[in-house]
């Protein structure tokens, strides 16, 4: 099954960016950085989701996160589908932490459950196409609103949302300009998406 082993973020500062992110997430390789100077402005059109058993567990994270240097785009609260809120790491990337309980059956671990990638694309249906051609196989789908593609166990989720709706999600405006600074790593590259985001094989990606 073709699937998605890492996202890349271009960013400014390697070092930095990776301080951030040991700091705030302990993440592992499945996020990796690059150095990068493209020219990009606004909403990048994608975000990346921190998903997590417990709302205890979204706190510990946001907390974590705020305190490493990101900015607060929506602070965590209770909703319809569950608890979350929206980060923007000092790099620019936008994150979403989130569980979908609304209450803590157990004390926070400060971990999360699994990296959800999301990009926001012009016409879903026709990205849908565009990946299941590529051998991504769809484990959910909404019309043209929400496609998520299956992975294997320990990679990163891929999933598509309509640009503005994304957008709106995070709470930043839609617009836009330049590069997305992100290279997706996975076996199905390399190509260059509808949408204009990156995929090369994942030995390819480069990390810090």
């Amino acid at each position: 099954m073709t699937s998605l082993a890492s996202v890349t973020l271009e960013v400014a500062d390697p070092a930095a960016a990776h301080r951030f992110y040991t700091t705030a997430f302990g993440l592992d390789d499945r996020i990796r950085l690059q150095a990068s100077q493209a020219p990009t402005t606004g909403f990048r059109g994608f975000t990346l989701s921190l998903v997590t058993s417990r709302p205890a567990d979204v706190d510990a994270l946001v907390d974590a996160a705020v305190g490493a240097g990101a900015t607060t785009l929506k602070p965590a609260t209770r909703s319809l589908w569950g608890y979350g809120g929206v980060l923007q790491a000092p790099d620019g990337t936008i994150w979403q932490v989130a569980s979908s309980s609304k209450k803590d059956t157990a004390p926070a671990t400060g971990r999360f459950d699994e990296i959800v990638l999301l990009l926001g694309v012009e016409e879903v249906k026709a990205s849908k196409r565009f990946y299941a051609d590529r051998g991504l196989a769809v484990a959910k789908s909404f019309g043209s609103k929400y496609v998520e593609f299956a992975t294997g166990t320990g990679s990163v989720k891929l999933a598509l949302y309509k640009r503005r709706a994304l957008a709106k999600v995070a709470g930043v405006s839609p617009d836009g300009t330049g590069s997305h600074r992100l290279v997706i790593g996975g076996d199905a590259g390399p190509f260059t998406d509808p949408d204009g985001f990156a995929w090369t094989t994942a030995s390819r990606t480069a990390s810090v």
